[in-house]
């Protein structure tokens, strides 16, 4: 009783409570695409997709094309304990759709740690019990920010991403006053979403890194020009994040070559195409000693703790901003993530731990 009996897709709207704006545009809706896969004994899966046309090129409607029926039927009856062979499949059939790989590719380690009985970072390998995510912070006004950033801590995070990128000055600015108002009780990370280019991002290192005890920058400069990160000082490239540069293990390879682009790998599943993709990034990082960040769009529960059990069973993971969940105005599932006072723990219920609500 182990047979793919039945793959059902759908998608909806799980609502942004919190629009917020970034370098290249502003979030004020949440689509995320659905894949559920039931085994013939009833045993069932969830996986779900939410694609950045910006990053990967791909929409929500072109993932939702490649996930109908006629392109998901090579799934259909066959046995999940064939379980690498079909996550290679789904690879090798959908090369243009990462987030519709990402759903697939979920719901069946899902279904597939479902059926083993244990927790999918118990099958991977569970190396990290807990780490603090980050939350974060649009590129918005001083006051707003700071008025954003006392409700985070209220809540118990201690970790702040402020989205930046548009202007160097401003955004030097609102960091300053961030740690101004609240000391050093916090750790601050910097996402400028290629907004910069190089003579600002080691302007923005000067100005930032040691006088305000940033923690990282990520991805600053535009993701397409590897070249020019490679040649920025050593100094400033160990504590970049390379978040839109990197979509693929090849991509990895390319940027760990030496004079490695990037300190730091940041791996979302929406890029990569899922959980087996983001292994073998991880790796690449783990052969070439890159520490890992694993980020995220705007998602669901089920695939914001699908990386979750990825991250944490990866010896190089570093950081995590596993937010994006959080804002949600609802959801199709229930379960998931542990959150306690900022910091990320997995369930010990076997796969995801998440239910259709």
């Amino acid at each position: 009783m182990t047979k793919i009996k039945d793959i059902r897709v759908w998608s909806a709207d799980l609502v942004n409570t919190k629009p917020y704006t970034i370098a290249f545009k502003t979030i004020d809706e949440v689509r995320n695409a659905f894949v559920q896969i039931t085994l013939d004994d009833g045993t069932t899966g969830i996986g779900s997709g939410n694609p950045s046309e910006f990053v990967v090129g791909e929409t929500l409607d072109q993932c939702l094309e490649a996930l109908e029926e006629k392109n998901l039927e090579f799934l259909i009856g066959r046995d999940i304990r064939e379980f690498n062979q079909l996550t290679y499949e789904v690879w090798e059939k959908l090369p243009k759709n990462p987030s519709a790989r990402a759903a697939l590719d979920i719901a069946l380690h899902d279904v597939f740690t479902k059926y083993l009985d244990v927790p999918l970072v118990k099958f991977l390998g569970q190396k990290i019990k807990r780490l603090p995510t980050s939350i974060t912070i649009g590129i918005k006004g001083v006051e707003e920010t700071l008025m954003e950033a006392e409700d985070f801590i209220k809540r118990g995070f201690k970790v702040i991403k402020v989205k930046a990128g548009k202007n160097l000055d401003e955004d030097v600015e609102r960091l300053m006053k961030l740690r101004e108002r609240f000391g050093n009780g916090i750790v601050i990370r910097v996402d400028v979403n290629q907004g910069y280019t190089a003579q600002q991002t080691i302007e923005l290192y000067g100005r930032t890194f040691d006088y305000l005890n940033i923690e990282l920058f990520e991805q600053p400069m535009p993701a397409g020009d590897i070249a020019a990160m490679k040649a920025l000082p050593r100094e400033v490239r160990h504590v970049i994040a390379a978040d839109e540069s990197l979509i693929t293990p090849t991509d990895a390879i390319d940027l760990a070559i030496s004079p490695r682009a990037a300190g730091i790998f940041n791996i979302k599943l929406m890029k990569c195409g899922g959980v087996s993709q983001a292994i073998k990034i991880s790796d690449v990082a783990t052969a070439k000693d890159v520490d890992l960040f694993w980020g995220c769009n705007d998602e669901s529960i089920v695939s914001i703790t699908a990386a979750l059990h990825a991250a944490y069973a990866c010896p190089m993971t570093r950081y995590i901003d596993l937010d994006g969940s959080l804002d949600l105005g609802k959801d199709v599932v229930r379960g998931g993530f542990i959150l306690r006072d900022g910091f990320m723990m997995c369930s010990d219920k076997p796969g995801l731990g998440v239910e259709l609500v």
